[in-house]
């Protein structure tokens, strides 16, 4: 499940291309395949937070659809959670956006219910989704609390893997005191 592409995805590449001195072969249309190789590289440089989208949701997916027949599921979340930002009603809109290519405001959402849950919601959440999946992965030999605890801590790692992709100012003079301190040790 790949989100759409959009042009503030591919502003920063195409910034790049136009650093490494690549635009230009673009626009004469003479690729050899060593610029190609250097297009893929810069491109796979950029494409974390895209990726990161992608996988989001994969794992949203991955879950009981959020119809009548998975209505359990997500009441059985809400309560062991005691959170209802992941409830399919409140993140509608955010996955709606996150199809569209645009993460940020699902990813956000999601940090938001993780940190709300206690240790022991936690536990009980992942018992809930390792259950879900259990049933419709047919994963063999792993326990439910196993597969919701490893479900869970993809997704919030996945969540801030989009909001660590998508700064979108990075303070240069910032950057650059901190690499002129780590490089003198």
């Amino acid at each position: 499940m790949l989100p759409e592409v959009r042009p503030h995805v591919s502003a920063p590449l195409t910034n790049q291309l136009e650093h490494l001195g690549l635009a230009s072969d673009l626009e004469a249309s003479h690729l050899d395949v060593e610029r190609v190789a250097d297009i893929a590289v810069v491109a796979a440089a950029h494409s974390g937070g895209y990726a990161a989208i992608g996988h989001l949701l994969g794992l949203l997916a991955a879950l009981p659809a959020p119809t009548e027949a998975g209505e359990r599921f997500w009441s059985d979340l809400w309560r062991s959670s005691g959170t209802a930002y992941l409830l399919p009603a409140n993140i509608k809109a955010e996955v709606a956006q996150s199809l569209a290519g645009e993460g940020t405001a699902l990813a956000r959402q999601i940090l938001s219910a993780v940190d709300e849950m206690t240790p022991t919601q936690r536990v009980a959440a992942g018992e809930v989704i390792g259950q879900a999946l259990a049933e419709s992965d047919h994963l063999p030999d792993l326990k439910t609390q196993v597969i919701g605890e490893l479900w869970l801590r993809d997704l919030e790692l996945t969540a801030w893997r989009i909001l660590h992709a998508d700064r979108r100012s990075d303070d240069s003079a910032g950057r650059k005191a901190f690499l002129e301190a780590w490089t003198s040790i």
